[in-house]
Order: structure tokens, then C-alpha cells, then sequence
């Protein structure tokens, strides 16, 4: 199975350098990504899913952030952490993407949108640099694919010109101009209207079945989770506290955070509504020693505020570190 690993991180701890010392937001975690495979990782706000896939991107400030030896990211084997910086851009234009959840912050206010768009396609090497016709022609398709009309208007306009969804559907656009063997989806639906929403998680899904792309997927929206991924990675507070089948963790989730994850999705049969997991993810600058769901954990015990919990398999493919199935 391993040589059929795209992306394979191993033991991958991120702190941020803060005042108080470290926030250790990504704390020793492992995952992998098949070749044509589509994971979802999911986890509430803060949980660090999006400094992970950062990290696979190395787009963190990394005068801001310590990555501790013993952390590995493998693409295609090659290790992305002492990747040099042509390597890291060969890296970008040619093999993964990442679709921001700010738009805002992914594109450049003083270029318009075209101007941003053909540069894309000027350094993938797929065109000729004076090809001016062709790379126009492939914005404009990758444009509509993101269902907005008139591209001859919009790659005139300046990001701010555009609406929040406008923004969050060209930035969608720009990552599908160039094929990618990796696309990391952050969030694509943020800003989209319900309608739109489908129309983008169906374009994602037909983009890599059709082309056996391998798809990153973070969410916060189980039901999206289920309808577009393989496989689902549960995150809390920088740690993977499941794994398993998409649909598995629908009928048998095991930790208790996934089991509270599920419990707060509503359900047409009604019921009232959830009460939600109490409390908070806890400090980054000091976690607890045990196992950092505790203090909202229904079925916690002495050892879990003591000691790590180990990550084991309950059945084939289905992880969970818990110390109630160890």
C-alpha cells in the first residue's frame, strides 16, 4: 500500500512562536493520501486542519512556526519539509494546489483577475509563453466551469470588483487550470450560496474521478464530507482521533468527539436540537499531558488526564485513539 501513497505524513508537529512560548497547534500527527483517492478532513474550527495542509504547501511563515525534527511530509517519496525553494516551486506549479478558504487573501488586489489567471498558465509550462490566444481561451473554460458568466468581463475586474462568492469560484477556476496530481480543498463552499455549492462540490468530484486526481477535502459539513470523500480524517485540537470509511463513521463512529460530531447534525425526523459538545479546545501553549478531549469528554477517565491515548485499529481501516477500545 505504501507505494501506492501520493501524500504520506509522518509524525508532523507544527508550533506557532507566540509571547508565551509555543502553541503546538499540529502535534505528531500521520496521515496518507492514495493516488486517485479523495480524503475529507474534518474537525471544528481551530482543530488545525488548515495549518496541516499549510504545511503540505509550506505557504506558513516559517519565521513564525517551528516544525520539530522527526516530522516528514512525502510527496511521490520526496520529502517536502527539506524541499529547496526550486523544488518547492516545482512543487506548486506542477503538482498540488490548494483552494484558500479567503479568497481575499489568495489573490492579489493590484492585478486583475486575468492578469493573475494567464501568469498561472504562463510558468505551467503547458503553453508557449506568446500563445496569448490559448491561455486566454483555457481561462475563459475553467471560468465558466465555475458557473460565471461573461469571463471577458471578469478577467478585466479587479478582486474587489467581485463578490465574496465571485472571488471564492476564481480562485476554485485558477487551481483547475493546470493539471494537479494533489488538490487541496480548504473550506471551497464558504462563501457560496447553497445551489452553487452543489454545482462546485460536483465539478471537484468529477475533476478527479475523471482524471484520478487525488482530493484533499477540509470541512466542517459531515454531509459534504460523505458525498464527495473515501476515506474521513477526524481532527481535534491537532490531533487525528479517528480514522476510517466514509460512510463507517456514519453508522459506527467510535471516539467521542466523532460520536458529538454526529450528534449535532440535524436530522429531518426531528428530535429537537442538539445541545452540542460543551466546552472548548484547549490552550496550544499548555495542552494536557493525556489526551486533549478530556475535560469534554463524557466517558473520561483518570488515565485519559494522565496519559496520551495510542492509536489502534478496531477493524480494518477504522482507527480511533481512545483509551475505551484499548
Amino acid at each position: 500500500m505504501t507505494e501506492n501513497r501520493l501524500l504520506d505524513i509522518q509524525n508532523l508537529s507544527v508550533w506557532y512562536k507566540t509571547y508565551r512560548g509555543y502553541a503546538k497547534v499540529v502535534d505528531r500527527i500521520s496521515l496518507y493520501v492514495g493516488k486517485g483517492e479523495k480524503i475529507g478532513l474534518v474537525g471544528e474550527s481551530g482543530c488545525g486542519k488548515t495549518t496541516t495542509m499549510k504545511a503540505v504547501m509550506r505557504t506558513l511563515d516559517e519565521s513564525a512556526v517551528h516544525t520539530p525534527k522527526g516530522s516528514r511530509i512525502l510527496f511521490g517519496g520526496q520529502d517536502i519539509v527539506g524541499m529547496n525553494s526550486r523544488e518547492l516551486l516545482e512543487l506548486r506549479r506542477k503538482h498540488a494546489s490548494m483552494i484558500s478558504q479567503s479568497p481575499m487573501a489568495a489573490l492579489n488586489p493590484v492585478f486583475t483577475i486575468g492578469e493573475q489567471m494567464l501568469d498561472v498558465l504562463k510558468f505551467s509550462g503547458l503553453f508557449d509563453k506568446k500563445d496569448k490566444a490559448g491561455m486566454k481561451k483555457a481561462a475563459h473554460e475553467a471560468i465558466r466551469s465555475v458557473m460565471i458568466p461573461d469571463p471577458e468581463r471578469i478577467m478585466d475586474s479587479y478582486p474587489h470588483q467581485l463578490s465574496g462568492g465571485m472571488r471564492q469560484r476564481i480562485c476554485i477556476a485558477t487551481c483547475l487550470l493546470t493539471p494537479r496530481e494533489l488538490l487541496i480543498a480548504d473550506e471551497p463552499g464558504t462563501a457560496l450560496d447553497v445551489t452553487v455549492q452543489e454545482q462546485i462540490h460536483k465539478t471537484l468530484r468529477s475533476l478527479v474521478e475523471e482524471k484520478h486526481r487525488s482530493l484533499i477535502m477540509i470541512t466542517h459539513s459531515l454531509g459534504v464530507a460523505r458525498e464527495l470523500v473515501d476515506r474521513i480524517y477526524v481532527m481535534y485540537a491537532g490531533h487525528i482521533v479517528e480514522c476510517c470509511n466514509a460512510r463507517e463513521l456514519f453508522t459506527n463512529p467510535l471516539h467521542p468527539y466523532a460520536q458529538g460530531l454526529l450528534e449535532c447534525v440535524p436530522r429531518l425526523s426531528g428530535g429537537g436540537l442538539s445541545a452540542g459538545i460543551y466546552g472548548y479546545i484547549p490552550s496550544y501553549v499548555d495542552p494536557p499531558k493525556g489526551c486533549r478531549f478530556f475535560n469534554r469528554c463524557p466517558d473520561c477517565r483518570d488515565v485519559c488526564r494522565n496519559e496520551k491515548p495510542p492509536s489502534v485499529e478496531k477493524s480494518p481501516g477504522h482507527t480511533v485513539a481512545c483509551f475505551n477500545y484499548v
